[in-house]
């Protein structure tokens, strides 16, 4: 399969038309539709369900329109990589990051890193440990921010300072608003948002035994959609303290739970990784940086 003809894919896939997929690659739609066919061909399987009006994918163009999109992305990062090797003036950082204010601190360290090097871009994608671990894994990311200890047999670490603290969102008409901090005996019966992550990791380590009682009823992966399910009154949000507006006007508040519950922030690379010059460089500041804190 060459890149090329995975782009054309992916061209079709997104406008689910041929003629509109070969006026956006300006080339022809009876070559288009043959590069299609080719491929087709070449892998087997049917990618495509045409019909006078639309062209959509089957099931294993599906699996392809993924596949082709790590791929296509992975080859434009490399050739971006390349062009960059001489000049240091710029270039691209990839960095998965979990939901946290602590973030706060990658924020400072990019802004006196571009103070320095004005023409470099950064690209943060946001998710838990386990969408982020995994483009890491697969080069797509060059560092990850997580909030859970990381696989020493597999990434570097630094650790960053401070630590987030666990809480639960609620309605300023809750019952539970009155508490000045809620213990797992306030929470039985009531309906419990949180991530996955924080089910399987966290909260174990909070409730122990009693981590059956807790009733569960909806996960998310962005604690402000959350607090949308909270402000509508369909229950109560398991988050790190200041990710929600919890102002007057927002109609929420955020109470601490006890006993106290705090998760520590990593930021992740691979281990023998080989950098492009600009992310080696904004790693080697990262090192002096939480060297120099701790």
């Amino acid at each position: 399969m060459e890149i090329r003809v995975l782009r054309y894919f992916l061209a079709v896939a997104r406008e689910e038309n041929m003629t509109r997929a070969a006026q956006q690659l300006h080339i022809s739609q009876p070559s288009l539709s043959k590069e299609m066919m080719k491929l087709e061909e070449e892998l087997g399987h049917r990618l495509f369900v045409r019909t006078n009006k639309s062209t959509r994918l089957t099931e294993e163009g599906m699996l392809l329109r993924k596949r082709a999109g790590d791929i296509v992305a992975m080859a434009d990062k490399t050739t971006e990589e390349f062009s960059r090797l001489d000049s240091i003036t710029g270039g691209e950082i990839h960095i998965g990051c979990a939901e946290s204010h602590l973030v706060k601190y990658l924020a400072r360290d990019i802004k006196a890193f571009k103070e320095r090097y004005p023409h470099f871009l950064f690209h943060i994608f946001s998710g838990d440990t386990a969408p982020v671990t995994e483009r890491l894994d697969r080069g797509l990311l060059d560092l990850a921010v997580i909030v859970e200890p990381p696989n020493l047999s597999k990434y570097n670490y630094l650790t960053i300072p401070q630590s987030d603290k666990w809480g639960v969102v609620m309605r300023r008409d809750s019952p539970l608003a009155g508490k000045r901090a809620i213990a797992f005996e306030d929470l039985y019966g009531l309906p419990l948002f949180c991530s996955e992550q924080s089910i399987k990791v966290d909260f174990p380590r909070w409730c122990g035994e009693n981590m059956d009682k807790l009733n569960f009823a909806g996960t998310f992966n962005l604690a402000y959609n959350g607090s949308v399910f909270v402000r509508e009154g369909l229950g109560y949000l398991l988050s790190f303290e200041h990710l929600i507006d919890t102002s007057e006007e927002s109609g929420l508040c955020f109470r601490p739970i006890t006993p106290v519950l705090e998760t520590n922030m990593y930021i992740i690379w691979k281990k023998y990784q080989v950098f492009p010059p600009i992310v080696d460089l904004f790693v080697k500041r990262l090192k002096e940086t939480y060297t120099a804190a701790e």
